[in-house]
């Protein structure tokens, strides 16, 4: 199941965390790769 808008903005926030652990960072990126990529018009 691809993760939600909602999901893939709280980890790219997660990423860009820079007090973030490793481990927090490495579930928001594997979240953000499951992430529903929007079409170019």
């Amino acid at each position: 199941m691809a993760t939600s808008k909602r999901d893939a903005k709280l980890a790219g926030k997660a990423l860009s965390n820079r007090k973030g652990s490793k481990q927090a960072k490495s579930i928001a990126g594997s979240d953000l790769a499951q992430a529903k990529r929007r079409k170019k018009k």
